[in-house]
């Protein structure tokens, strides 16, 4: 936003060293991870600069490598299944919270959102012994169901934050016409909310490709996912190798973060046309 031109030359003052200070905020938090780019196409094993020349090496490494391999195919297994989940069940949660009233849906809500506040470490305890009862540790479906519940709550606060400014009316409007509740839901509501759903989804995801500590307690060695991959190979043996894969997901997560951006300004232009 520009500065007025009736501003002050205090308020202009302020406009610039404002805008300086987010500037050295942004460089700080984002320069560490840049730095790690550059490394990644080293041609040297060692992980200092000045770099020892240009390389494909650790890329073609990932992808050559047997264990890398199998670390990604584990991740998008569970990253897809546990996002699905996650989007099927916080949307329905969300959409019938939003929809009535009733005692304890305060509690409901906390509850529901817990895993974003309780740390993972605890979580990831709480899994491993409940999962250890039935069988579940060492199990695809263990750590997808895990994801799961990490997962939801993301879903459940975007998918409510786009039913906030929803109007109900057009449900009324297609119920008082005959159409069932689930055609209402898929032709009338889901359209106009589905921004949220899918930036919900996205963030599900991207939980589940991040995570490492439930993984941890609950993976055996053949349901190794990404993550779990690059710390273990930190603790090992610290490979260019790693950097590439860092490299990979920093580009991966830029992508969804202009993908939000994108479905932030499409809801903001739906919205406008709607009024």
């Amino acid at each position: 936003m520009a500065i007025p031109a009736h501003a002050t030359t205090g308020e202009r003052i302020w406009y610039y060293v404002f805008r300086f200070l987010v500037a050295l905020v942004f460089i700080y938090l984002v320069f560490p991870i840049l730095t790690i780019i550059p490394l990644s196409f080293n041609a040297g094993e060692f992980l200092h600069y000045p770099l020892q020349g240009f390389s494909l090496r650790w890329y073609e490494d990932v992808f050559a490598s047997g264990q890398w391999a199998v670390a990604v195919k584990n991740s998008l297994i569970v990253g897809v299944s546990s996002m699905i989940l996650a989007t099927v069940l916080g949307t329905t949660a969300a959409v019938g919270l939003n929809r009535t009233n009733f005692p304890g849906k305060g509690l409901l809500v906390a509850l529901l959102i817990s895993p974003m506040m309780i740390p993972l470490v605890i979580s990831a305890l709480a899994l491993y012994l409940f999962f250890a009862k039935i069988g579940l540790n060492d199990t695809y479906l263990g750590i997808i169901l895990a994801h799961t519940i990490l997962g939801l709550p993301f879903v459940l606060i975007t998918v409510s934050a786009t039913l906030q400014g929803f109007d109900y009316s057009l449900v009324n409007a297609g119920v008082s016409l005959g159409a069932a509740p689930l055609p209402v839901f898929f032709k009338i509501v889901m359209p106009l909310i589905m921004p949220g759903i899918v930036s919900g989804a996205m963030f599900a995801f991207a939980t589940s490709l991040d995570e490492v500590v439930v993984v941890l307690f609950i993976a055996g060695p053949a349901h190794r996912t990404l993550p779990l991959q690059m710390f273990s190979g930190i603790r090992e043996h610290l490979s260019p190798t790693i950097l590439a894969v860092a490299t990979m997901l920093i580009f991966f997560a830029g992508l969804l973060m202009l993908t939000l951006e994108f479905l932030r300004k499409r809801n903001e232009r739906l919205n406008a046309a709607a009024r």
